[in-house]
């Protein structure tokens, strides 16, 4: 099993930043995929942003585009999500998880199950 554990929210106001990172521990197999998520008390779960290591390859939601970047450390095995010009519209419990859907594909674990706490990220006007 996989157990994801994120880390780096926090409170910042409008316009500022924050990293989130994301430790995936356990059986992650031969995944290659990383994905982070949001989910707020308004909105279902969303897809925000994620990366296909082997390949370089980064995808983003039209939402995140040009503020939030999605990198892979290889040797700690971390993912993180930088995030810049926050809005109060992110404001969000962010999730990651080894695999994500865009456009109509799946890449990596796209069933996966045992979400972590995820990591609370409030930016106040």
């Amino acid at each position: 099993q996989v157990h994801m554990v994120e880390s780096g929210g926090g409170l910042v106001q409008a316009g500022g930043s924050l990293r989130l990172s994301c430790a995936a521990s356990g059986r992650t197999g031969s995944s290659d995929a990383m994905g982070w998520f949001r989910q707020s008390p308004k909105k279902d779960r969303e897809f925000v942003a994620g990366i296909r290591w082997n390949i370089l390859t980064t995808y983003y939601a039209d939402f995140v585009k040009g503020r939030f970047w999605i990198s892979r450390d290889n040797a700690k095995n971390t993912v993180y999500l930088q995030m810049n010009n926050l809005e109060p519209e992110d404001t969000a419990r962010y999730y990651c998880a080894p695999g994500f859907r865009y456009s109509g594909r799946n890449y990596g674990d796209t069933d996966f199950g045992s979400w972590g706490q995820g990591t609370q990220v409030t930016v106040s006007s």
